[in-house]
């Protein structure tokens, strides 16, 4: 059974609590979790590209790897929720398809790198094989925030 839209709420700010050790640490500030039906999280995590020394570890890419090495499978069970805090980009857009992650759940938009409602929209196109339901927008306000705080600190 999927994840109430009531929950989402409550994921996300976990997921935003990741991102925020992700800006102390010095990477880009996004979190992701990874929760099924039943409300139990199977894998979280926070972006990690420069101490991994590995341009792939976006918090998605991780939850996802994390989550199939348990499962001892890419392919993902049903019903799982993945929670972002900033919109998808294009890889993390295809892992999530290739993983088969049922429902996409995301904070703020990313006009500029995003994949989900901006860019390339990679689940509208006709090439992709898996389309994961999607909710935008859930505690965007917060989740841009962090990002903008993060980024003008930097300048």
């Amino acid at each position: 059974m999927m994840l109430a839209m009531k929950d989402d709420e409550r994921w996300m700010r976990r997921a935003l609590a990741l991102a925020e050790e992700a800006a102390l640490a010095g990477e880009a500030p996004v979190g992701a979790v990874l929760v099924d039906g039943a409300g139990e999280i199977v894998a979280e995590a926070r972006n990690a590209p420069i101490a991994a020394h590995d341009p792939t570890a976006h918090a998605e890419m991780i939850v996802l790897r994390e989550a199939a090495l348990r499962g001892s499978n890419y392919r993902l069970p049903p019903g799982l929720t993945l929670y972002v805090t900033l919109e998808p980009c294009t890889m993390c857009a295809g892992a999530i398809a290739h993983a088969r992650v049922s429902r996409v759940v995301y904070g703020a938009s990313d006009p500029k790198g995003g994949a989900v409602e901006s860019g390339v929209r990679f689940f509208e196109q006709p090439t992709c094989h898996w389309r994961p339901e999607l909710t935008g927008g859930v505690e965007a306000e917060a989740c841009a925030q962090v990002l903008k705080d993060f980024f003008r600190a930097r300048r």
